[in-house]
């Protein structure tokens, strides 16, 4: 008999209990990274599954979320290998001193976890992380040349960048929402709350099979969209057979290929962390950013991008569970699909997008392998996991 059975989470009689145990699980909200004017994503990787699949007792879909959903790991620590394949053009590095100079010429700090969300949105990345209850947790980022730290102790947040020597500092959050929107991604955990969000009528959830990842016996939760259209075409979650911890994420696209995200574990550990893992003091020249006092000055200064927020803040979603598209209006002209006068210019914005035309007027497809985003020449723009020719008919429709 096989070690695992597999079922249609989304029947009838078990679609009320699932959407309830997928609620439990997801407590954690994955940032989405935007690169340039396409809305790109999240940024995770390659996790290794260990040779041989491990003989487990059979369990459903529905007993396997469940199990995510009661998984309460207080104590770890760890290895995470991160890649992220979008089908993004090769900037040569460009996107972190992006990030990095848009920090500093906002008065900000390179240290910034938020200037940091581009760089895990492509490449490959290897992340130390370690936890110890809710109030004690580290991330590093790691290079060749350089680590970036963000350590969370008690009721205070540290980030520092060694390459520049500059630390920021800010209170910890003190709401879960808060936490979920200033966490920076860093395990397999993370991912999978957000993809057992979009489980409902218009998903099937199944078993597939066991792995081991990072030494330790998992099975694997799968997870499809039923619907057409979407550009998600698969995700498998390994989930640890004894804790129910998520240990490895891999998302693959509809249009097949290397996986777009794909994140785990390379080595694992259960045991409590040293109390120094959580100790920071700001070395000695370290340039320290507060992060209250920069809030304060960011809301006291007006900015150019005033339009584009209120349309942020006017967004609304058309469609259903994995075909959802986010729409909001930008508060301004849109990136202009004729002639600007400047070849180079013109050059450059062709390469990234396809031009379309329909009863919203004209506009550019800005494409990635997970995330497309139409922006209409009048500045309406409409993203999502979807087709470009989904995002043409749900502009022509609210037209």
């Amino acid at each position: 008999m096989a070690p695992y059975e597999s079922d249609d989470s989304t029947k009838a009689d078990e679609a009320g209990d699932v959407r309830a145990g997928r609620r439990k699980a997801a407590r954690y909200v994955v940032p989405v990274a935007v690169v340039g004017v396409a809305a790109a994503t999240i940024g995770l990787v390659p996790a290794l599954a260990d040779s041989g699949d491990p003989d487990l007792p059979k369990i459903t879909a529905q007993q396997l979320i469940e199990k995510i959903a009661k998984s309460d790991v207080q104590q770890m620590s760890g290895t995470v290998k991160i890649s992220t394949d979008l089908g993004l053009p090769n900037l040569g590095g460009l996107e972190s001193s992006f990030a990095s100079g848009a920090a500093q010429g906002d008065g900000g700090s390179s240290a910034d976890p938020q200037s940091k969300l581009l760089e895990l949105a492509s490449g490959t990345h290897t992340l130390r992380v370690a936890a110890d209850g809710q109030d004690k947790g580290k991330v590093s980022l790691l290079d060749s040349a350089a680590e970036y730290s963000v350590i969370h102790n008690g009721n205070e947040v540290w980030a520092y960048d060694s390459k520049s020597n500059e630390a920021y500092h800010a209170p910890a959050p003190k709401s879960e929402s808060q936490k979920e929107k200033e966490d920076v991604p860093s395990t397999p955990k993370d991912f999978a709350g957000e993809a057992l969000k979009s489980v409902d009528d218009t998903t099937s959830v199944t078993v597939d099979g066991t792995a081991q990842v990072a030494g330790r016996d998992a099975y694997k939760l799968l997870i499809k969209p039923k619907q057409s259209g979407s550009t998600v075409g698969a995700i498998s979650i390994a989930v640890d057979a004894k804790t129910g911890l998520p240990l490895k994420f891999t998302l693959t696209p509809a249009s097949g290929g290397a996986a777009v995200v794909d994140a785990g574990f390379t080595k694992v550990d259960f045991a409590r962390p040293a109390a120094s893992t959580f100790d920071f003091t700001p070395p000695k020249g370290a340039k320290v950013t507060e992060g209250d006092d920069l809030r304060s000055e960011e809301k006291a200064q007006p900015k150019g991008g005033e339009g584009f927020a209120k349309g942020l803040d006017g967004l609304k979603t058309l469609g259903k569970g994995w075909n959802s598209i986010a729409v909001f209006d930008t508060g301004g002209q849109g990136v202009p699909s004729g002639s600007s006068g400047n070849g180079d210019v013109d050059g450059f914005l062709n390469s990234l997008g396809d031009h379309v035309t329909g009863k919203f007027g004209a506009g550019t497809v800005f494409s990635t392998r997970l995330v497309n985003a139409l922006i209409t020449d009048d500045g309406k723009v409409y993203a999502g996991a979807v087709t470009k020719d989904a995002l043409v008919k749900a502009a022509n429709a609210a037209r």
